[in-house]
């Protein structure tokens, strides 16, 4: 048997265009695991792979290394097919996980969510829940466990035992210029997820000029590679294409994103955000074989957002995740205003008046992002504190008559909001002299197995 390529050797490799085998690839995890991999030379495998890229079984090798990387969780088998989870890549306004996850819990799933946080303008799961007073996003693999077999959903930051290569990658992927690479996207979310040992995932990836595939192309490559690794991975993969040029809902912030969360499992909040919700519960409800199709799962989630149950679900998790019991009813049964109490208000909010009239086109999700996070709403880089009171407020929809000096945005500060920041907001809402054609729905595409390709 021919000696086994030292790590140098592997990067030298893969620089030089050749193709890394199983055993090569596992050898790199094992030292970027185990510590003995310099970071110059995970940093160096890291950049090779941006520049050469990887084919789908050097992809589908480098994820299911990473995932071996640490232990398995210990589900029960009887939920073998109805364990299920969500991952999006990132938008403005994104807070679809409060909503789905405790809606799947009550049509039957369980939903072992392992969520991130926010950087630079993407809004985080776990920043939005800690937003909650008491909510705990750290929970070993034991009290996940008991969380979902009281529970049904838990909502959790990723544990040192799940995937930790992936951590070691992630963490160096920004400095080193390589988050863009397709396989190493592909290996990092889905490492995670095979780790879950998940029966079924649906992926949401956003397109547009506030998300990390700019055109529908690039997300469109992105999720057929997602799902079909995901599929090679014995786990039943869909994707849906969203569009992110426009916030999604009203509302942008952790704490009012909350609220926004609440008023969709109370049966209500945007359209746009129920739409994502059901359209994404509904395909994963079909995949755990708990709806005869997508569109009956979408039906079946919307029941349970409406009937109450995905509510009472979410009440439920938060006293499982350390909300204490009282402050989780007073949320969840509460009036938005009661809501808007328990978990704080900045100390400044104010209007923007429209300076010219017209009709709405929408608003970017971008500048508007940027704003909120130069006020605190985000972090620069990881551990960062951010203010969970800072958020916006949008108080128009596209399609709507704007007269000049109508208000049209609220923001949340505890500062002040700068010169430059009020004109970037200003340019953030377009409008136009005529009414447009009516504005395409929210998801504009969905990736079933049967559809996506090989290659990465």
């Amino acid at each position: 048997m021919a000696a086994q390529p030292s790590l140098p050797g592997l990067i030298r490799k893969k620089r030089d265009g050749e193709r890394l085998e199983e055993r090569d690839i596992q050898s790199f995890v094992r030292c970027v695991t185990d510590g003995t991999a310099q970071q110059g030379q995970i940093g160096a495998m890291l950049m090779a792979i941006r520049l050469r890229g990887m084919d789908t079984a050097e992809t589908l090798a480098l994820t299911r290394a990473m995932a071996a990387s640490g232990r398995a969780p210990p589900w029960a088998p009887r939920w073998r097919g109805l364990l299920a989870d969500k991952h999006s890549t990132g938008g403005v306004g994104d807070k679809v996980s409060l909503a789905l996850a405790p809606a799947l819990a009550a049509c039957g799933c369980k939903v072992p969510m392992i969520s991130g946080r926010g950087l630079a303008h993407t809004g985080g799961t776990l920043d939005k829940l800690e937003a909650i007073p008491g909510f705990c996003v750290t929970q070993s693999p034991q009290q996940m466990l008991s969380i979902l077999e009281q529970v049904g959903c838990c909502i959790v930051g990723q544990s040192e035992e799940l995937a930790p290569a992936d951590r070691v990658l992630y963490g160096l992927r920004d400095v080193t210029a390589t988050v863009d690479s397709l396989p190493l996207i592909v290996a990092s979310i889905l490492s995670k997820k095979a780790a879950e040992q998940l029966s079924a995932l649906v992926l949401d990836v956003k397109f547009g000029s506030a998300a990390l595939c700019p055109t529908q192309d690039s997300a469109r490559e992105l999720a057929r590679s997602l799902v079909a690794v995901g599929e090679q991975l014995g786990i039943r993969t869909a994707a849906v294409l969203s569009r992110m040029d426009q916030p999604l809902g009203r509302c942008v912030g952790n704490s009012l994103e909350v609220l926004e969360a609440l008023e969709c499992l109370d049966g209500g909040g945007p359209p746009d955000l129920r739409e994502l919700v059901t359209t994404l519960g509904g395909l994963l409800l079909w995949q755990c074989g708990l709806a005869g199709a997508a569109e009956q799962g979408r039906e079946r989630l919307g029941r349970a957002l409406d009937d109450g149950s995905a509510l009472r679900t979410f009440e439920a998790m938060l006293g499982a995740q350390g909300v204490p019991p009282d402050t989780a009813h007073r949320l969840c049964a509460g009036t938005p205003p009661q809501r808007r109490q328990l978990l704080g208000q900045a100390s400044v909010c104010e209007e923007l008046p429209a300076l010219q009239g017209g009709w709405v086109q929408g608003v970017d999700a971008l500048p508007l992002a940027q704003v909120l996070h130069e006020l605190g709403a985000g972090r620069a880089r990881a551990g960062d504190p951010i203010n969970p009171r800072v958020g916006a407020e949008l108080l128009v929809s596209p399609g709507q008559q704007l007269r000049e000096g109508d208000p049209w945005l609220r923001v949340h500060h505890d500062g002040a909001l700068s010169g430059d920041g009020r004109r970037t907001l200003q340019r953030a809402l377009r409008v136009a002299p005529e009414p447009t054609r009516q504005r395409p729905p929210r998801v504009a595409e969905t990736i079933l197995p049967g559809t996506a390709r090989d290659g990465c």
